[in-house]
């Protein structure tokens, strides 16, 4: 069945841009955004006061108004953002390009900027926040007196519960990084540039919270990332090649909660991925034979096996056979995080992944995919996500 969507094939992403990403910026984050939006607009040779529209993160502190002002970018007729930490990323492109096709706006910046390393620090989870009495506080109240104040230790017990259905093991988690880690090696914007690793590594590095090891787990970056979108027709005028917008698409599953969605009946998969996926195959005609790479979100490695399974790369509980061919590494069938991913490049709440599929549509990546027609990238799991099919002009 497909699904009709008005900005399908009639939108493109024309330009991003990037700081460097570091674990101390030295510079307030509205620098960054500032910066980082800037780029992207000389990347796409389109200017300041070109821009209607605007959009980007809940938890951004880089209010619209003031990024707008610090560019000269004048009136905005759209301004829109995204809830759920990193499961907004391919959101920001969806509204923008939604915002597109309707006529709200005619070019619209899509943008995330944090010292998350140096600042805030979303890893350390929650025991440190104020004690507000809002919804979302109070479904904490159900897991936070156990122990499970962070993260990692949500994640675990996903994982825990994953390796005993699909015998998945802690070697089959490490395979993704070793994969990013590599690719990330090859990268020059990339954190561990230079630095690869092997699965030996992976399985020597200290515990976080079983059964996810240090190099398991995403890393915090500070930085900025923005990516323009516009209509096709403009966006072919433009310098640069057109990332076409094939397919868009946000989801949240029966039962979801904030990366504790314990109560569901299954807990072996990722059904908000699931959402997204069948979404995002019905607008595009496509399917996972289609797709030449991939971006999949991997602030934790256990969770690139669930999206592998619940896109339709390999059947459930099958992820761990996908991986052990090799087929997530450049030359392989499906190369992921061909950028280093957020293990290896940083942790831009996958605004960087965007930009990588950009890249590979382009054919200006490091580790250029040969043949590349189709990209799929995913925003953040756990939590109510996002994603995107970019391809080529034809």
């Amino acid at each position: 069945m497909g699904f009709e969507r008005s900005f399908a094939g009639t939108t493109a992403i024309c330009g991003i841009g990037a700081t460097e990403f570091s674990k101390a910026s030295g510079r307030s984050e509205l620098r960054l955004a500032v910066e980082a939006v800037a780029a992207a607009l000389a990347d796409a040779g389109i200017e300041p006061d070109e821009v209607d529209g605007l959009c980007t993160f809940s938890q951004d502190t880089n209010p619209e108004i003031d990024v707008a002002r610090a560019l000269g970018m004048g009136e905005l007729s759209f301004f829109s953002r995204i809830h759920y930490g990193g499961g907004a990323a391919c959101a920001t492109v969806h509204q923008a390009a939604m915002a597109v096709a309707t006529g709200t706006a005619e070019v619209v910046v899509c943008y995330r900027a944090f010292n998350e390393r140096s600042g805030y620090r979303f890893g350390t989870g929650v025991q440190d926040r104020p004690p507000v009495a809002n919804a979302e506080n109070a479904a904490m109240a159900w897991n936070s007196p156990h122990g499970l104040l962070t993260p990692a230790s949500w994640v675990a017990m996903f994982a825990r519960r994953y390796m005993h259905l699909s015998g998945a093991t802690s070697e089959d988690f490490g395979r993704v990084s070793v994969a990013d880690r590599r690719h990330a090696a090859t990268n020059p914007a990339a954190w561990f540039y230079g630095q690869p690793i092997t699965l030996e590594d992976h399985q020597a590095s200290r515990w976080i919270v079983e059964p996810l090891h240090l190099l398991d787990c995403c890393q915090e970056t500070d930085g900025g990332q923005a990516l323009v979108v516009t209509s096709l027709d403009r966006a072919r005028s433009l310098p640069r090649p057109p990332a076409v917008i094939r397919a868009a698409a946000q989801g949240a599953g029966n039962q979801q909660h904030m990366m504790t969605s314990y109560y569901r009946d299954d807990m072996g998969g990722l059904p908000e991925m699931g959402v997204v996926g069948r979404q995002l195959w019905g607008t595009s005609g496509l399917g996972p034979a289609d797709v030449q790479s991939a971006v999949l979100y991997d602030h934790f490695t256990p969770f690139v096996l669930c999206q592998l399974e619940e896109l339709g790369f390999c059947g459930r509980g099958e992820a761990k056979d996908f991986l052990a061919d090799g087929n997530i590494e450049i030359g392989g069938t499906l190369p992921v995080n061909t950028h280093g991913g957020q293990l290896g490049e940083g942790y831009l709440h996958g605004m960087n992944g965007i930009a990588e599929a950009v890249r590979q549509v382009r054919g200006t990546a490091v580790n250029q995919v040969p043949g590349t027609e189709h990209v799929l990238v995913t925003a953040g799991t756990g939590v109510p996500t996002s994603g995107l099919i970019l391809g080529v002009d034809r």
